[in-house]
């Protein structure tokens, strides 16, 4: 009887030792690695294409209105960082007949995943169309893992 009583107090040990370890690992990942701040759901990486320059050299956006660009719709809304690619693609319009291909930046920019910042990109797009007079600039976004 006295062995049962120990093997049962030996059982009851165990299983409170393993919820009080998976406690933790649950608790430990909720706060974050401290390398690590931000969840991989609480973040995204945004890419934005702005045209700036037609193969036939029309529409063409030099450097100067570009960085203005920048400096007066970008960095005030995410003034922590950025990354501006330049790039070439193409892309055929809707009725199948014509290809165009242009000279295009590619904005990045890594940012919390919220309503906030998502407007803020938003309205980064919708001053681009106004300055340019586009009819538009592609946006992807995918959830990211980040480390600073």
């Amino acid at each position: 009887m006295r062995s049962l009583r120990h093997c049962m107090f030996a059982v009851t040990v165990a299983v409170l030792l393993a919820g009080c370890a998976s406690g933790a690992l649950v608790a430990s990942s909720m706060q974050g690695d401290p390398a690590r701040p931000a969840q991989s759901n609480a973040w995204a990486r945004s890419e934005l294409y702005f045209a700036v320059g037609n193969e036939d050299g029309s529409d063409t956006i030099d450097d100067a209105r570009w960085r203005a660009f920048l400096d007066a719709e970008v960095t005030p809304r995410f003034p922590d960082g950025l990354t501006v690619l330049d790039g070439y693609g193409q892309w055929r319009f809707r009725d199948g007949n014509r290809l165009v291909r242009q000279r295009c930046k590619v904005l990045v920019v890594l940012h919390e995943n919220t309503d906030a910042r998502r407007a803020d990109i938003d309205a980064i797009r919708t001053a681009w169309k106004r300055a340019s007079g586009h009819e538009s600039v592609l946006w992807a976004r995918q959830a990211v893992d980040v480390s600073f």
